[in-house]
């Protein structure tokens, strides 16, 4: 059998393939996928940027936020495929109700983030132009709180659930956050919004809540969600 001569005088050019006795003409090689001439680019398998599996609000990866849902086509924000789908369902509840006086979300929150992160949400959507029911400004000093809440959570389209640490030790204690959000939950008219922790530290206080796929600010500022939420409702 011929014996290649890439060893000896090398295949870096057409006419020294050429000449090799056993590789001459490029049978073997380029049979086997070989191609040591070197006359074009190696090729390589393409890979998308964006990985499988499970993306959407859970993840967030910037990569995975490719659309726009088809209440907001000219969103300033995009959205993962996941989210549209999980508030499609919250969509068509609004659209229902567009002909009724209610407020677009009752704020649910723990008491220990009213002046922080639920008001910094509150002002958010308040800017842009979204109607929000929240204790700090729509429960006066001497009426009773219990009472306010249940006309609040009557006039509102759509539960937001701020969740967060301080909301993960008041909901163990049975409080008034743990009372909102079993009465948003038994309506599924509800969307959480995670900030400061995760789907796995919420699963274990509440699984039922931990099951809605939601909004978090771990993938998204908390002006983008304030944004997602204003489309939402935006009629």
């Amino acid at each position: 059998m011929a014996q290649c001569t890439a060893p000896s005088r090398g295949h870096h050019t057409a006419s020294g393939r050429a000449n090799c006795p056993r590789c001459g003409g490029g049978g073997y090689g380029r049979g086997y996928g070989y191609d040591y001439g070197y006359s074009r680019s190696p090729s390589y398998p393409s890979y998308s940027s964006s990985s499988g599996g499970g993306g959407g609000s859970r993840s967030g990866g910037a990569s995975s936020k490719t659309t726009r849902p088809r209440w907001a086509p000219s969103s300033t924000v995009l959205y993962t495929p996941n989210e549209v789908q999980e508030l499609e369902s919250v969509r068509q509840n609004v659209e229902k109700q567009t002909a009724l006086d209610r407020r677009d979300y009752f704020l649910c929150h723990a008491w220990d983030d009213r002046q922080g992160s639920a008001k910094e949400l509150h002002d958010l959507l308040d800017d842009r132009g979204v109607k929000v029911w929240f204790s700090e400004k729509d429960i006066e000093l001497g009426v009773p709180f219990v009472r306010e809440i249940d006309k609040g959570l009557a006039k509102s389209k759509v539960g937001l659930v701020l969740v967060t640490p301080n909301f993960l030790k008041r909901i163990q204690g049975d409080g008034i956050a743990d009372r909102e959000l079993s009465v948003l939950l038994q309506e599924g008219r509800l969307i959480p919004i995670l900030h400061g922790t995760t789907y796995d530290a919420l699963r274990e206080v509440s699984p039922m809540l931990a099951s809605r796929n939601g909004l978090s600010t771990a993938a998204d500022t908390m002006g983008e969600v304030a944004t997602k939420l204003a489309d939402l409702v935006a009629v």
